[in-house]
């Protein structure tokens, strides 16, 4: 994952715990699920309607 290994990932959670500490750590996650939630249903939305447009195009005869 991204070259990083046990170590290194303990290290930054040991970081995250001391800027943030543990009380806020849960509503931190909590964001960035909903942004990652949020971003992915933005991207199939976007897909989704190029492929409407695809396929309205194939639709169309002259």
């Amino acid at each position: 994952m991204f070259g990083l290994g046990p170590m290194e990932l303990i290290l930054i959670l040991v970081i995250v715990i001391v800027l943030f500490g543990a009380k806020r750590l849960p509503a931190i996650g909590e964001g960035l699920a909903k942004g990652i939630r949020s971003f992915r249903s933005n991207i199939k939305d976007i897909s989704d309607s190029d492929e409407q447009k695809d396929d309205s195009k194939k639709h169309i005869t002259h």
